[in-house]
């Protein structure tokens, strides 16, 4: 799923980035990353993952073989992805047209189109959510994240993609077992 949202990003980010002249990369912003670029590049690093748990489901979907209920489908559980976007070009104001351009493409979307979906994704009937730009969680810190990636803090947009896991996992439903009645030769008191 990781893989296919990252995929989508990259489709929505594209049209802007090379407006630039830039290509979408999914590298780690770190120093020795910005030191190895050859030219503009829009970042798109994964930072974070955490499960939705407003959108856990508890209800079991069931699984029909010949009229009869063998298994319980498990609903997909919900994780959230937050990326860090940021722009790298020689001069700060190319940079901050790009990120312009990255948040003017993705601000319009409240999900992800289905056209921008590849795999999995595209074949589920739940909305793959977007937020951009939202406000800090208080657990986190954008000068912590710059620290711990060994970089210098940089204008950025965090976007976080809230989408489906697939849960494969089945609980058998065991029939119960016969009963079978035998005919007495004794009365029942």
């Amino acid at each position: 799923m990781i893989d296919d949202v990252d995929a989508a990003l990259q489709v929505l980010l594209a049209p802007g980035a090379s407006n630039h002249g830039a290509e979408v990369s999914l590298e780690a912003p770190t120093r020795d990353w910005a030191s190895r670029r050859s030219g503009p590049t829009l970042d798109v690093y994964l930072f974070d993952i955490r499960e939705d748990l407003d959108q856990r489901g508890v209800a079991r979907e069931p699984v029909v073989e010949d009229d009869r209920t063998v298994a319980l489908r498990v609903p997909p559980r919900f994780f959230r992805l937050a990326y860090l976007i940021t722009a790298w070009t020689a001069r700060p104001d190319d940079e901050h047209r790009m990120l312009a351009d990255a948040l003017a493409a993705l601000v319009v979307l409240d999900s992800v189109p289905a056209a921008a979906l590849t795999g999995w994704l595209a074949e589920q009937p739940a909305t793959v959510r977007l937020e951009v730009a939202l406000p800090l969680a208080e657990d986190r810190s954008m000068s912590d994240l710059w620290t711990a990636l060994g970089g210098e803090l940089k204008p950025s947009l965090e976007v976080v993609v809230t989408a489906p896991v697939h849960a494969s996992r089945t609980i058998p439903v065991l029939a119960p077992p016969a009963t079978r009645l035998a005919a007495s030769a004794e009365p029942l008191p």
